[in-house]
């Protein structure tokens, strides 16, 4: 079972996966189910051709196993028992897999309302769970709320020739023409412009997020800011050659992840006691 679970996760995300070996194992353990239930719903409504059967099947069994604990799923029986010791909201997963549901069905965004919506189910929920498997305050929620928002929308910069080889567009379609952009395939100084923008909101998200780093203890902050200097990392080499979107997908590689880990668990002790002062 833990295999399986660690097998889901380790194939979702090279950041992220090796960002969570510098957690303590039982919190490790408890991220691992939660990425674990999201990848295998993500990676349904992600596949080509989309798996809609499935993906209804699944989320079905979901309930099931929330009113009685008899899906027989592994992923869903570790995630729903983890949610209620947890505290999770019902709602919240909801959202999720409301978010899921709609890449089913829309494809286009054309204002920045329409992501941040999608967003909210998509990422910022997600950063609540999290909120919850380090035990913060709920006083943490807004910053844990834009940390997941970060991260999906850097996504979206990083992985926009994926998405409309998919027929998705989850940047704002009527931010692009105001940018003159006729097609975010090629690669133009309007292109590098509408890019450079995005990643200025990117980084706004991101500095917002990082106001809240002082409520997470150092043990735990480890880990959420290695995997958010990797993010930064990624957003400061499309900042450079926004094209790079499109030739490449742009991740750190696993050397550099560990080595940001090691950089952090050195300073971020001292970091967060600075910053404790300064609040």
């Amino acid at each position: 079972m833990k295999d399986q679970l660690n097998s889901i996760f380790k194939k979702s995300s090279i950041t992220y996966y090796n960002s969570t070996l510098l957690f303590p194992r039982e919190i490790r353990r408890d991220v691992t189910k939660l990425y674990a239930f999201v990848r295998v719903f993500d990676d349904l409504v992600d596949s080509v051709p989309q798996k809609v059967k499935e993906f209804y099947s699944l989320r079905e069994l979901y309930y099931k196993e929330l009113d009685n604990g008899s899906s027989g799923d592994i992923v869903l029986s570790n995630f729903v028992e983890m949610m209620r010791r947890r505290g999770f909201k019902e709602e919240w997963v909801e959202a999720f897999l409301n978010s899921m549901e709609s890449d089913l069905k829309k494809k286009v965004y054309y204002t920045i309302d329409e992501t941040l919506g999608y967003m909210w189910g998509s990422a910022e929920v997600v950063g609540l769970m999290m909120m919850k498997i380090l035990n913060l305050r709920d006083e943490a929620a807004y910053y844990a709320r834009m940390l997941g928002r970060a991260m999906q929308y850097l996504n979206f910069i990083r992985d926009v020739r994926e998405d409309m080889e998919m027929g998705r567009q989850y940047l704002p379609v009527n931010e692009m023409k105001e940018f003159k952009v006729s097609s975010l395939l090629e690669c133009n100084e309007a292109f590098k412009e509408f890019m450079r923008f995005n990643l200025k909101r990117y980084f706004f998200f991101q500095k917002e997020a990082e106001r809240g780093y002082h409520m997470i203890p150092s043990r735990y902050l480890i880990a959420v800011k290695t995997a958010g200097d990797m993010y930064k990392w990624t957003a400061r080499r499309i900042m450079a050659d926004p094209c790079v979107v499109n030739r490449m997908k742009v991740k750190p590689k696993r050397r550099r992840v560990l080595a940001q880990g090691l950089y952090n668990f050195l300073g971020v002790p001292i970091w967060n006691l600075i910053s404790f002062y300064r609040i």
